[in-house]
């Protein structure tokens, strides 16, 4: 059984998941605020999505990051750093590209993860 949880976009949704598998995709609410503070929405919202599937950060093994401007990586990477923490055993496989997001969208994050309990 595939579970989905509902994004505010239509047409597509938040996050979904199947067997031990959990994919998620987060993208910060507020869109006036710089690419830090995004960032950290970002984060929380995969959190919050990986939580309900029944995941957390630790067990993300791949991640794209989706940067408008890639002059913005570096700060987006500290922030990415210390959510993750110092244990490279959390470390998931990641990519940062170089796109054109909708608005004012400065980072989408799109992850793969293992449940802990499917």
């Amino acid at each position: 059984m595939i579970t989905r949880i509902r994004g505010r976009y239509i047409g597509r949704n938040a996050s979904s998941a199947y067997k031990d598998l959990v994919w998620a995709v987060g993208t910060a609410k507020d869109t006036t605020v710089g690419i830090e503070e995004q960032t950290i929405q970002t984060l929380a919202a995969l959190d919050k999505l990986l939580q309900e599937q029944g995941s957390r950060r630790s067990q993300i093994v791949s991640a794209q990051v989706y940067l408008t401007n890639m002059a913005n990586k570096s700060a987006m990477d500290r922030i990415w750093c210390d959510w993750l923490g110092n244990d490279p055993q959390h470390w998931p496989q990641r990519v940062c590209i170089g796109v054109d997001l909708h608005g004012d969208m400065l980072i989408e994050i799109s992850v793969t993860a293992v449940r802990l309990e499917s």
